[in-house]
């Protein structure tokens, strides 16, 4: 069984301006290593410093970065000029001003999706991929998670999150949250924010969710804000772009891993990236979930880590 390699600290720390955005990125490990960017999830979320923990520092350059509005980012939460293809471009500009040829992409849920994207906007500056809790931003995932699907298992919490909003938002559950939470009623503001994270952390750990651990809202707020933007807006994206485009990186090797208990991201969305990819490797994690965490899906993301290094190698 595989764990995560020791703590290390970044050797470099840099920022990204762009318009009115300081992006933060950092590099560890190797600096002549395999080159590797790690993608965050949410949208909003942001990195940590166990996320550079999945690649043995003896062979690989990380590169984490905390997208637009995200992290250590700022401003914190902003929204302007922030989609999904000025995240690609601050991508493209990293990866330049690091003077990296060619880079392996990992990224899980969100952090999938967007390297999939910047994968077949860029397929000659990709080394390959490492997808973890496949998220593929077509409108049937989102259906799953807000509308009609994980809340017959959740039903509690999709109660909790419905009455958040008043009835008139009760028709879109997103685009009413989206306004309420960028709106000026500071104590509607704050209600929606509780509620979807609450739901999303039910969702999200199952059996391991503490209503108790919740963050406070005013803290959530920033966070929430663009996950929403995000989902409003329909990750700025095409019905199906995903699927659509995999012809663009058949030839790149892929490392698909899939939580079989995974109620945010069902398997399925892995097993259809993987018909449009006949090369990639899928592996389904019989006892994990959706977040990175866990001895299973610890261990088979630290085991790809280290047979994509054999392969680059």
């Amino acid at each position: 069984m595989k764990t995560l390699y020791p703590p290390l600290e970044p050797y470099a720390v840099h920022q990204l301006e762009a318009d009115g955005h300081r992006i933060y990125y950092e590099e560890c490990g190797h600096p002549e290593g395999i080159p590797v960017l790690f993608l965050h999830g949410g949208p909003g979320s942001g990195c940590r410093p166990d996320h550079r923990r999945f690649f043995d520092p003896k062979h690989y350059r990380v590169i984490l970065l905390d997208q637009r509005g995200c992290g250590r980012s700022e401003p914190v939460g902003e929204l302007r000029h922030n989609d999904t293809w000025k995240l690609v471009e601050d991508l493209e500009t990293v990866r330049a001003r690091l003077r990296i040829n060619r880079w392996l992409l990992f990224g899980g849920s969100w952090g999938a999706a967007l390297a999939l994207l910047y994968a077949q906007q860029h397929p000659e500056r990709s080394l390959g991929l490492i997808l973890r809790g496949l998220f593929l931003a077509r409108q049937m995932d989102l259906d799953w998670f807000v509308r009609d699907g994980a809340r017959r298992i959740y039903p509690d919490y999709w109660h909790q999150l419905v009455k958040s909003l008043p009835v008139s938002g009760w028709n879109d559950l997103i685009e009413g949250m989206y306004k309420a939470v960028t709106g000026h009623n500071e104590a509607l503001q704050l209600r929606v924010v509780e509620a979807w994270n609450r739901w999303g952390a039910a969702v999200t750990l199952g059996a391991d969710f503490d209503p108790d651990a919740l963050q406070d809202p005013e803290l959530l707020l920033p966070k929430t804000k663009i996950e929403l933007h995000y989902a409003a807006h329909r990750y700025f994206v095409e019905e199906n772009q995903i699927l659509r485009d995999c012809h663009r990186i058949r030839t790149l090797p892929c490392i698909i891993l899939h939580g079989r208990q995974d109620l945010v991201c069902p398997v399925e969305t892995a097993f259809s990236l993987r018909r449009r990819l006949p090369g990639a490797r899928l592996r389904i994690l019989a006892h994990a979930g959706h977040i990175a965490a866990g001895e299973e899906m610890i261990d088979a993301l630290v085991d790809a880590t280290d047979q994509m290094a054999e392969q680059l190698a």
